[in-house]
């Protein structure tokens, strides 16, 4: 058993936080009991998840997707007051990192998708986001995009949609960047990448995979996020001996 402020310190210097121009708040969100034994982790902290965090005796729960985005109304109501009221009910702490779970070399969503796909890291090219944000790498051997899909298919377990690009030929390099980074095609583009992978399309990312040259892949915000803070979880049961559960609240997004 450990403590809450404990357990944040020691994500704060595994993520650093502050290098990060973040959409929301990344840290202790909300706070619990200070005492904790048990942490569960997810992607997104939807009533879902917290009714499993309840049900089974959780003290704190970690995810990626948290509360408190910018632009979001600040009025707790309807949905909002409930996840809330879940949470402080039970005296369950709340700990999110968002872009910084994102970009960690070792624990991070880029990190372990790229494992999970056979990928080596070759660098990355710098978002205006902060520093690891989209990932470079190499497959063992040229692959055509129709293998790479095959193999994400495969390795997720959920079917990637597919945006051949016909002067992109077969795939050497592939970049790529969980979740929402559909925008981030052009900086994959410019690096020289064969191939983009990230969770989530736009209407406008097939026209623009079609004119740079590059397959594009969509393979899941969901699917491609999962990794990340199970890595993370396991990290903090190995150094902590907290007792740790990952649960996925299946999204087909």
């Amino acid at each position: 058993m450990t403590t809450s402020q404990e357990l944040v310190a020691a994500c704060d210097r595994l993520l650093t936080p502050e290098r990060f121009k973040d959409y929301t708040l990344n840290g202790l969100q909300v706070e619990g009991r200070e005492r904790v034994a048990r942490v569960m982790t997810g992607v997104t902290a939807c009533q879902a998840l917290l009714d499993e965090a309840v049900a089974w005796g959780a003290d704190l729960l970690l995810v990626h997707h948290g509360y408190f985005w910018k632009n979001e109304p600040v009025a707790v109501t309807g949905m909002k007051r409930r996840r809330l009221a879940t949470l402080l009910r039970h005296d369950i702490g709340l700990l999110a990192y968002h872009l910084p779970l994102d970009a960690h070399a070792e624990l991070g969503n880029n990190a372990t998708l790229g494992e999970r796909l056979g990928l080596a890291p070759t660098g990355c090219a710098d978002g205006e986001l902060g520093e690891g944000l989209v990932w470079l790498g190499t497959p063992e051997a040229p692959l055509s995009a129709g293998d790479l899909a095959q193999r994400l298919a495969a390795r997720l377990e959920r079917e990637p949609l597919l945006v051949e690009a016909p002067a992109a030929g077969e795939i050497r390099r592939v970049a790529w960047c969980t979740g929402g980074a559909q925008d981030m095609i052009a900086q994959a583009a410019a690096a020289g990448a064969d191939a983009f992978i990230s969770g989530e399309i736009s209407e406008r990312t097939t026209h623009l995979a079609r004119e740079l040259g590059i397959h594009y892949l969509a393979a899941g915000h969901h699917a491609t996020e999962r990794y990340g803070v199970q890595a993370l979880g396991e990290r903090l049961a190995r150094e902590t001996g907290v007792e740790h559960r990952f649960v996925d609240i299946d999204n087909p997004a």
